[in-house]
């Protein structure tokens, strides 16, 4: 569950406003800024206005974690359902190492951390599945999920932890009537800065273009005289470091427990089938608008649908374009 700790509507659900005295005496900031607004008349377009934004960030975390599973499987074949699990393992790492560093030495130790753990399953599980049927790495990632939650609620305990969110980073940002969260700001711009990063990796740069070749034929590349198996081993820690900076950043926002892998991986594959098998960018319209879906629908007050158009989404996209909206056609899956 989420805990609103800096943005004044963070992820609230819509409710009549309640009647205020009008001096504001005695009320915090931002209720008195919303009183304030209110007077102007739009105080419900502000809120439909935070609503959207916060599905916005919602698709951000998606991204994250659906571009790593996208990667994965395009490239090896694996269903990776413990994901989610790495994604939990960065949240947890944020606690143990944030007093010890910093906040912002746990971004960056965490993700490592993580990556160098998704290595070491890929080296010793994932490449023994690459050329097997796809449901005995699903049998195999389900298996590896649930003893990482387990290990997790063994270690840290079942009651869910708590980080909040490091002074420096605390406030709102102030643009004209509207106010939003200075650290979700901050979240959604390093997101950016990793799709970007990716990107670039992936279309320029000389690994990019034989991850891509790999993709579409690897039996081609192997007659090339290039191993995939370096690459494999890279694209999976790039995947999993991924899921693990997610879990860094929203370790603030919400509430750490061991089963959050669990809540955060069905929506991260229903990104991946909208968006399409194979498609960089086709990830990433569908994780932003699954994200602003979510965020209209709870703006205009049907907070109990929120989850079950995500589903209606990927249940048009499967009946009118199975490929995904931007599914390419990848050869040894034909």
């Amino acid at each position: 569950m989420e805990r609103g700790l800096s943005a004044p509507f963070d992820q609230r659900r819509l409710r009549p406003l309640p009647t205020l005295p009008r001096s504001g005496r005695g009320l915090p900031h931002p209720l008195i800024h919303a009183l304030q607004l209110a007077d102007k008349g739009h105080p419900l377009l502000t809120l439909f206005i935070q609503q959207v934004l916060n599905g916005l960030l919602d698709g951000v975390y998606y991204l994250l974690i659906a571009l790593g599973l996208s990667l994965i499987f395009s490239l090896g074949g694996i269903v990776n359902l413990a994901h989610g699990a790495f994604y939990a393992i960065g949240a947890y790492l944020t606690i143990v190492l944030a007093p010890h560093i910093g906040f912002g030495g746990a971004i960056i130790a965490s993700p490592v951390l993580v990556a160098l753990i998704g290595i070491v399953i890929e080296r010793g599980l994932f490449q023994r599945f690459y050329r097997s049927d796809p449901i005995l790495s699903l049998l195999l990632t389900f298996g590896l999920a649930m003893v990482a939650e387990q290990s997790l609620r063994m270690i840290f305990g079942a009651p869910p932890l708590s980080f909040s969110i490091p002074p420096a980073l605390r406030g709102q940002l102030f643009i004209g009537d509207f106010i939003y969260s200075r650290y979700r700001a901050l979240l959604i711009l390093i997101a950016a800065a990793c799709v970007l990063g990716l990107w670039f990796l992936l279309q320029r740069t000389a690994f990019g273009r034989v991850v891509r070749a790999g993709v579409q034929n690897p039996d081609m590349v192997g007659a090339l005289g290039i191993s995939l198996q370096p690459y494999m081993m890279t694209v999976a820690g790039i995947g999993i470091g991924l899921a693990g900076l997610a879990g860094v950043l929203l370790a603030p926002i919400y509430s750490i427990h061991p089963a959050m892998g669990q809540e955060i991986i069905t929506p991260a594959f229903v990104v991946v089938v909208i968006g399409g098998l194979g498609s960089f960018w086709g990830v990433v319209v569908a994780a932003l608008m699954v994200g602003l879906v979510k965020g209209i629908t709870i703006g205009l007050g049907l907070t109990q649908w929120s989850t079950a158009v995500i589903y209606l989404m990927m249940l048009l996209v499967l009946l009118f374009r199975p490929r995904g909206l931007f599914g390419e056609r990848i050869q040894r899956f034909e």
